[in-house]
């Protein structure tokens, strides 16, 4: 787990009104990673400080098989 991830949770009334900026699509809480997660648009948002970076530029790119 990351150490912003050990930190910081989400708060959870966030993770329901927040979506991927590329598809507007729905997101997943990886809370190991510190990340959400748009299966969409293949990206997973980190979140530094228990703030989500919304921003694709920032976004990582998801491998095979995740």
């Amino acid at each position: 787990m990351s150490e912003d991830a050990q930190q910081h949770d989400v708060d959870p009334r966030l993770l329901e009104v927040l979506v991927c900026p590329v598809t507007k699509g729905p997101l997943a809480y990886d809370r190991q990673k510190g990340e959400l997660v748009s299966q969409g648009a293949r990206l997973a948002y980190p979140i530094r400080n228990g703030v989500p970076i919304m921003l694709p530029e920032e976004a990582r790119a998801l491998g095979e098989g995740e």
